[in-house]
């Protein structure tokens, strides 16, 4: 883990698979640029949000310690998040949904620590730190929203995505990133757009993770709350745009009432959202939730969470009715009369109990895979987990002894018995054989030369979901992803307005009272003239000092950068009407 943040001890609960994700804040980082963005941003959405968002937002800012006037650091707002429950790490933009849904159910809020550019200072589609610093973390000190999150994420995590998922993710990330990236080609990004798009429209029926990423989005981005009348923003995506917010409270947006359909309308990252979903309040939030994990392989197990798992080609969990836990990458099932009747894996595999690896049966014992049947014995009303010991004795399924075990579905299993393991209640849970076959009609399965035939003991599965039972069977180390986000080399020009934008801050801050102002007012006509927002942070100060005839030149000067940008009035305008000025007409 970095060391660049103060851990605390909810950061010291997170598993090493989820640390390769932080990133040092790196906070030296920030320019006096991307400061003057944060607090542009904030001031403008505070000022309005005070009418719109819900009540958690404004008193959320005063308790997660997050200040109007610098971009926040992770040593503050760790500090101050450990009182709630909760805790901050920093993140290189988009990371794996379940990776992002696994951080919350640790209470661990996931910023990406880079800021957007001036020029996207409305809204930006890859993650930033006023998206997650100004958006997520002042809902959060809502108790109910809070558990809402936790429990979101621990559910989220365990849902199974599909094949295309993760592609889906790449490509989002990348593109997310180029539009985001300084001096970004045009035509690069209509070609990630375009990736983007065909994925989308190509996806096949929607995974697990596919929905209940709808259901993250639709509540946790872009939610809104109250009436479908008269709704407030509680949605970090609509928090921290400030275009956004402003656009979602017009007539233009449709507002629908939240329920579980919400899970099956798909969104774009990339365009302001047609329709929004309202929840009557934040409990409502967590029945929909708890609705959804219902209709999900995690709860329902069955042939359909294995079906799942083969389609995602990724490591998943099956758990048997014993509480057995199989986990690996699922790649075969046979079924009979609609039920799975032997499962078998490929590659390493894991067996638990409970989330903790059995003793002896790790990956390094299952290397190349693991089968076994599922279900009752043929012609035999008890299943072998409910057999009390005289009944197990009656069917020979006893130690040194050779038996042939025929299920329901014609698996047959052939062997010498060794030993057998049982769980907590008395119940065995797996069979372990020597000198074994097993066979499916015509099919060879188990050949008595490949070893010990471990055979799980389960008559049903009564759950399947995403990644192992325990985390520490499994290297998950692995993640790298495709691309990282871009950072230009800084132009000599650029960094002198840097420069001017600092020495503005340290007037502001009392740092250095020495600076001339209308120099850098004349600094930047003659060298920077279409820059809006620092004049626009000039203009406060003059106004503030009574300086009619400086304030007066910043405002014509501000006049002739909207003649020549007309695409930056609106942005001026709200920046005076911030100050408490007249609009430039």
């Amino acid at each position: 883990m970095s060391h660049s943040f103060e851990s605390n001890e909810i950061l010291q609960k997170l598993p090493k698979h989820l640390k390769q994700f932080i990133k040092p804040q790196n906070y030296e980082a920030y320019s006096a640029i991307d400061q003057a963005v944060w607090r542009y941003v904030m001031r403008k959405n505070v000022d309005f949000l005070r009418k719109v968002a819900h009540k958690s937002y404004l008193e959320g800012l005063k308790k997660t310690g997050i200040s109007i006037e610098s971009i926040p650091n992770m040593y503050g707002m760790n500090r101050i998040l450990k009182d709630i429950g909760w805790a901050a790490v920093a993140v290189d933009g988009f990371i794996p949904p379940n990776a992002f849904m696994e951080f919350q159910a640790y209470n661990v809020l996931v910023i990406a620590s880079d800021i957007r550019q001036l020029e996207h200072i409305e809204y930006t589609p890859a993650p930033d730190i006023i998206h997650e610093g100004a958006g997520h973390a002042p809902i959060i000190a809502n108790p109910e929203y809070a558990e809402y999150l936790r429990r979101f994420g621990e559910i989220g995590c365990k849902a199974i995505s599909s094949a295309k998922d993760y592609e889906l993710y790449e490509a989002v990330r990348y593109l997310s990133i180029v539009k985001e990236a300084p001096n970004s080609d045009e035509d690069a990004i209509a070609s990630a757009e375009k990736k983007v798009e065909d994925l989308q429209q190509n996806m096949g029926e929607p995974s697990e993770m596919a929905l209940i990423r709808n259901l993250h989005w639709w509540t946790v981005e872009y939610g809104l709350i109250g009436t479908v009348e008269n709704p407030k923003i509680y949605g970090a995506g609509l928090l921290s745009s400030i275009g956004e917010s402003a656009w979602c409270m017009t007539d233009k947006v449709k507002k629908l009432p939240y329920n579980i359909n919400a899970a099956y309308k798909d969104f774009d990252i990339t365009k302001p959202q047609p329709q929004l979903y309202v929840t009557p309040d934040f409990a409502h939030l967590s029945l929909i939730l708890e609705e959804f994990a219902n209709t999900m392989a995690l709860r329902k197990g069955g042939l359909s969470g294995v079906d799942k798992l083969i389609i995602s080609n990724a490591l998943g969990t099956i758990e048997l009715s014993t509480g057995l836990q199989i986990s690996g990458i699922f790649n075969t099932v046979t079924e009979y009369e609609g039920k799975p009747i032997y499962i078998q894996t490929k590659g390493a595999t894991a067996l638990a109990y409970r989330e903790k690896e059995l003793v002896g049966h790790g990956k390094n014992t299952h290397s190349k895979g693991f089968g076994s049947p599922i279900g009752k014995l043929k012609g035999i009303n008890i299943a072998i987990e409910d057999m009390s010991p005289r009944d197990l004795a009656a069917y020979d399924i006893y130690e040194e002894k050779n038996v042939t075990l025929e299920f329901e579905g014609g698996i047959k299993v052939s062997g010498e018995i060794i030993t057998g393991k049982r769980n907590l209640q008395g119940k065995i849970i797996l069979i372990s054989f020597k000198n074994c076959t097993v066979t499916h009609k015509d099919d060879l399965l188990f050949k008595p030369e490949w070893g010990t035939y471990d055979m799980a003991v389960g008559k049903d599965i009564v759950s399947a979901f995403s990644g192992p039972a325990d985390l520490n069977s499994f290297d998950l180390m692995t993640h790298v992803p495709s691309t990282q986000t871009i950072h230009i080399k800084k132009s000599k020009k650029r960094l002198e307005l840097e420069t001017l934008y600092q020495q503005v801050r340290d007037y502001r801050e009392g740092e250095n009272r020495t600076i001339s102002r209308t120099k850098v007012l004349e600094q930047l006509i003659e060298n920077h003239p279409n820059d809006w927002l620092l004049p626009v942070e000039l203009y406060e100060l003059a106004r503030l000092g009574n300086e009619t005839e400086l304030s007066e030149k910043i405002l014509q000067h501000l006049e002739t950068v909207k003649r020549n940008k007309p695409e930056f009035g609106h942005l001026i305008d709200d920046g005076l009407g911030i100050v408490g000025t007249r609009q430039i007409s």
